[in-house]
């Protein structure tokens, strides 16, 4: 009876592992190093956990295979501070980065200075940590919304009132101001993902009267009557360790962000993805983007006029990379961080 057990569940292992894909079977090879990887590096204000990662490796999401955590740091053992000494190890079968000596008092130095530094540009997508919003149809349909401007103008901006109408709780003072915009949808299975609530500005209640009185406290474009407003919340911190996804996921680039009317982007700009957590996709995942190749006219043979009917499909490239920072039920947001060619919508996004 142990024997027959036994090989059931040998078999089945057997089977298991026959049903998945040999990339994800087999083991990832060594992360392999820069070729100007340097032997050791002093970590100065300014620098990202991206950009320390691209200086020792060619993939920077490898980061997690051959960093050794500092166990001493309480919080994240991730967390890398200016003043810290990285040491690159390549004695090994695989190479590894580590401290070269060890802070005294890390708690303090992480939860009373908070100078460790970011994964990613800060300042590039603290914009975006609590906006644009992505909500279900209908999903500002019962937020407070402006009902008039004062002295009955139809725009606002920066400086004017704003009379408001809804549940508005007079002790939350800083509200941001939204209007529904483009329905976000999946190209291949043209699934409705959500909309993507555009952001309009910032308000202020002003007074406790009927309707609420705001003052426009910021205005990114025109405010009218009819935009809704919803607490602004803060934005969360920057503290996620870029790397691959455990398992394939493979979405598209459906948007640029605030690019109604552009279909390119480049590095340092923000797209969304058609994956989101419930298809696996978490903060600080990086997938490899690539572009579709062209459908072209054979022209290499500019006589044969039969020939010039002929097309030829060139090659999907490998175009760049996009870290992503914040994510969706279904679709999630991305800073691409390096692009050889534009980036566009319709490129696929998948595990690099």
């Amino acid at each position: 009876m142990r024997k027959s057990i036994f090989s059931i569940i040998v078999a089945g292992m057997l089977a298991i592992t026959a049903a998945i894909p040999l990339a994800i079977a087999q083991s990832d090879p060594p992360a392999q190093l820069a070729t100007t990887a340097p032997d050791r590096y002093t970590v100065v204000k300014g620098d990202t956990l991206w950009g320390i990662a691209s200086r020792f490796l060619k993939d920077p999401y490898r980061w997690p295979d051959v960093w050794e955590p500092n166990k001493d740091r309480v919080k994240n053992p991730h967390w890398i501070f200016p003043g810290d000494v990285l040491v690159l190890d390549r004695s090994g079968k695989s190479p590894r980065i580590r401290l070269a000596t060890v802070k005294v008092e890390p708690r303090i130095r992480t939860d009373e200075l908070g100078l460790a530094i970011a994964s990613i540009p800060s300042g590039v997508i603290e914009p975006f940590l609590s906006r644009p919003l992505v909500v279900e149809a209908g999903g500002l349909a019962n937020a407070p919304k402006i009902v008039a401007a004062q002295e009955g103008h139809v725009y606002m901006a920066r400086g004017d009132l704003a009379y408001v109408t809804g549940d508005v709780d007079p002790q939350i003072p800083n509200w941001s101001i939204y209007r529904p915009g483009q329905a976000l949808i999946d190209p291949d299975t043209k699934e409705n993902l959500g909309y993507e609530a555009v952001f309009l500005g910032s308000a202020k209640v002003e007074r406790r009267t009927t309707p609420i009185t705001m003052r426009i406290s910021d205005s990114k474009l025109e405010i009218g009557t009819g935009d809704r407003i919803v607490p602004t919340t803060r934005a969360e911190l920057v503290d996620y360790v870029p790397r691959a996804p455990a398992k394939d996921i493979a979405g598209k680039v459906i948007s640029i962000y605030n690019g109604n009317s552009v279909s390119e982007a480049g590095s340092m700009q923000i797209v969304t993805v058609s994956r989101g957590a419930r298809d696996g996709l978490e903060r600080g995942h990086v997938l490899a983007l690539w572009s579709y190749g062209p459908t072209v006219a054979d022209r290499s043979n500019i006589f044969d006029r039969s020939a010039a009917k002929n097309t030829v499909k060139l090659p999907d490239e490998r175009n760049g990379l996009v870290f992503i920072f914040r994510v969706f039920d279904k679709v999630s947001y991305g800073l691409v961080m390096t692009a050889t060619i534009p980036v566009r919508i319709g490129d696929v996004a998948q595990k690099p």
